[in-house]
């Protein structure tokens, strides 16, 4: 069991990025533990205090896990400047950066076809615009229209929606999730596996 550090600016995140963490993780074979260690404070605050447990680690005050998923919406300032901005000059660990343009909870709009397995009734395609709030209201009444009243917005469906996910389809929907999966996969296949149990399935690739 190895443990997985995730920086996140709030719940949004925890659920969406915790829940793709999760599957991956799954998909790729490997058995994890995900610790969140700060998921309140916006961008600031997840830039902050990963920096401070990274210079932890370094000066070996802190200990260490095997890796570390840092996520913050671009809020449209672009993905490459928003990895800049939570990327330091010391990294003696693994991280993985998820990066959601503009915004997360676009991501759980991204498969129709798993939005109508979980809840009856498909979503329209999302387009992309920098509207403040956009994707969270969009999230909630795409939920609202299938007749349930969603009391977290949406965000508390979250785990469901991406267990039905086509990830191949999302990758091909969306640039900033097609490099948080890839990041991810590409991470933990450096990982060794645990040997395989008689009558046991390769893991999938």
């Amino acid at each position: 069991m190895r443990e997985v550090a995730m920086f996140v600016e709030d719940k949004a995140h925890e659920l969406i990025v915790g829940s793709l963490v999760r599957r991956m993780a799954a998909e790729q074979g490997v058995q994890i533990k995900v610790d969140v260690r700060s998921a309140h404070g916006g961008h600031g605050r997840v830039a902050k205090t990963f920096r401070q447990y990274l210079r932890d680690v370094d000066r070996q005050s802190a200990d260490v896990v095997s890796l570390v998923v840092v996520a913050t919406d671009t809020n449209c300032k672009g993905i490459n400047k928003r990895a800049d901005e939570i990327r330091t000059a010391s990294e003696p660990i693994p991280v993985v950066r998820a990066i959601p343009d503009p915004h997360v909870e676009r991501w759980l709009l991204l498969d129709g076809a798993a939005f109508k397995q979980v809840f009856g009734t498909g979503c329209d395609a999302p387009d992309r615009k920098c509207e403040r709030n956009l994707y969270k209201q969009r999230l909630m009444q795409a939920i609202v229209t299938t007749g349930r009243k969603p009391p977290l917005g949406g965000i508390e469906h979250a785990e469901e929606i991406v267990e039905a996910m086509d990830i191949h389809r999302a990758c091909e929907a969306d640039n900033s999730f097609d490099r948080f999966v890839s990041d991810l996969r590409a991470a933990f296949r450096t990982w060794p596996r645990p040997p395989a149990t008689a009558g046991s399935s390769p893991s999938p690739v």
